[in-house]
């Protein structure tokens, strides 16, 4: 996983598309979506860890 992407298919994966029209906004829930999946065990961790930093390099791409 490397890109912003990559996450996105990532979620599609489990059926969670995330737009709402605002890219920080976009970023922000993807985050949570993703911890969610983790929390719940349906992701690994090194998946986890990597998702969490390739949004993160967005926010800070996007200076949120």
């Amino acid at each position: 996983m490397k890109t912003f992407y990559d996450v996105q298919q990532l979620l599609k994966k489990f059926g969670i598309i995330i737009y709402v029209g605002n890219r920080n906004a976009d970023i922000e829930l993807m985050e949570m979506e993703v911890k969610e999946l983790y929390k719940l065990g349906l992701i690994e961790k090194e998946i986890f860890q990597r998702a969490i930093l390739v949004l993160r390099q967005e926010k800070n791409k996007n200076g949120f």
